[in-house]
């Protein structure tokens, strides 16, 4: 079998790696263009270009895969199966009608659930217990295709977006596996998504990232948890920023204002939410690195009633 690869991010890796311990066949590889990257803005190769190279692939990174010459490029490598994991283009329908068996995509989350581009983080905002990742057949609508396999994975309540990232692309590697030996074998299930059940799951927006400490102090925590560690969710005080990476939900309130810094030990802080208090286990200023509370307060005075923006 001739497999066509195309990814780009680190989600991607464990399934390049695990079709090619596994023998298959990677006919060529498909990735996005480098990219400046870092403090320095210094070229850089994505995770996928980096695991081809040491595997010896070959690497083909258009602007735009949709255009003729990437069309051709893939037509002369003729692909029995296209599997796609976390690439970020869309394929035109002249690539999706290449392959003899398809185009397979694995995403991050219980298909028609959070179809787009951040199934991860929109699960943990929403404060959902399950999740998961599907490998479905590719179509011309997002992430609309017949399902082939599904497996499901539990959100622990202090899993955040870095864990359940890892663990389901780990998963995801698992299931492609299975969903190849179904596809070899022509008895790979097909199962049409319930557009009623559907959900769409937007990239992260600038404004997402800032609390709102309006809002709730679980819905302030799953943000927190859904955006560590990158990029992080973001407060101000006296006109410094602060991203905060772990927290924890006490249901008590104090009568004090949303935002507003209800107490202050050698350990660390808390606010008040617009419903229960946040304590605060895990900061960064800004240009500094991440730290605990406690270590935090160590170099930085607060007091009740210091409110945060």
């Amino acid at each position: 079998m001739r497999v066509v690869f195309m990814g780009t991010s680190d989600f991607a890796v464990p399934s390049l790696a695990r079709l090619v311990d596994h023998k298959y066949r990677i006919v060529g590889v498909v990735t996005q263009p480098d990219r400046p990257r870092g403090r320095g803005k210094k070229l850089s190769f994505s995770p996928i270009k980096e695991l081809s190279l040491k595997l010896g692939l070959e690497v083909f990174q258009p602007n735009r895969v949709g255009d003729s010459e990437s069309v051709d490029v893939l037509r002369d490598w003729e692909p029995d199966v296209i599997v796609v994991v976390a690439y970020g283009q869309i394929l035109p329908v002249e690539i999706l009608d290449l392959p003899r068996l398809g185009c397979i995509n694995v995403h991050g989350s219980l298909l028609p659930h959070y179809r787009g581009a951040a199934p991860i983080q929109r699960a943990i905002m929403a404060g959902d217990k399950v999740t998961g990742v599907t490998t479905m057949f590719m179509d011309a609508g997002l992430d609309t295709g017949d399902i082939i396999l599904q497996a499901p994975l539990e959100i622990g309540a202090e899993m955040d977006f870095g864990e359940i990232h890892d663990r389901l692309a780990q998963a995801g590697a698992d299931l492609l596996l299975d969903t190849m030996a179904v596809l070899t074998s022509g008895s790979s299930p097909r199962r049409k998504q319930d557009d009623q059940r559907s959900s769409y799951a937007p990239r992260i927006s600038r404004e997402e990232e800032r609390i709102d400490w309006n809002m709730s102090a679980a819905e302030i925590n799953n943000t927190v948890r859904a955006l560590s560690p990158q990029p992080g969710a973001y407060t101000s005080l006296r006109g410094q920023r602060f991203k905060i990476f772990r927290s924890l939900v006490h249901q008590q309130d104090t009568g004090t204002k949303a935002g507003e810094i209800a107490d202050v030990t050698s350990d660390g802080f808390a606010v008040q939410t617009g419903d229960g208090i946040l304590e605060i286990l895990e900061i960064q200023k800004e240009g500094k690195k991440r730290i605990s509370s406690r270590d935090f307060m160590k170099g930085f005075s607060l007091e009740p009633g210091d409110v945060l923006s």
